[in-house]
C-alpha cells in the first residue's frame, strides 16, 4: 500500500487482501461466491472494511433463491491501487504468474 506524506498506511488483513483480489479478478461475485474460492467464511467486518473504503460496491443480486448481492470493485479501487482501468489489474496478476 502506498504512504501518504507524515502518515502510516493502514495495514490491511491477508483475509481483506484476499477478498479484495478475488471480487476484482471474479465480479460480480456474491459472497458466497468468496467463500467458496477461499475456503473459509468472509467476516462482516471485511465486507464492511471494503464497503467503507469504497473499494467495493454492491451492484444488483443474483437471481437465485435468497437473492445474493453481488460485489464489484468502484473507481477508488483503481485509484488506490494506481490503475487506470480493471484490466491493468489483471495484466500484473499474469506478468506476476
Amino acid at each position: 500500500m502506498r504512504a501518504n506524506a507524515g502518515t502510516r498506511s493502514p495495514r490491511y488483513s491477508k483475509a481483506l487482501l484476499e477478498t479484495l483480489a478475488i471480487i476484482a479478478y471474479r465480479q460480480p461475485v456474491t459472497r458466497g461466491d468468496i467463500e467458496e474460492v477461499r475456503g473459509v467464511g468472509v467476516t462482516t467486518d471485511i465486507m464492511r472494511t471494503l464497503l467503507e473504503r469504497e473499494w467495493v460496491a454492491q451492484k444488483g443480486v443474483r437471481e437465485v433463491p435468497g437473492r445474493p448481492a453481488l460485489y464489484v470493485t468502484t473507481s477508488k479501487f483503481l485509484e488506490y491501487f494506481g490503475l487506470m482501468r480493471l484490466a491493468d489489474f489483471q495484466a500484473r496478476r499474469a506478468t506476476s504468474t
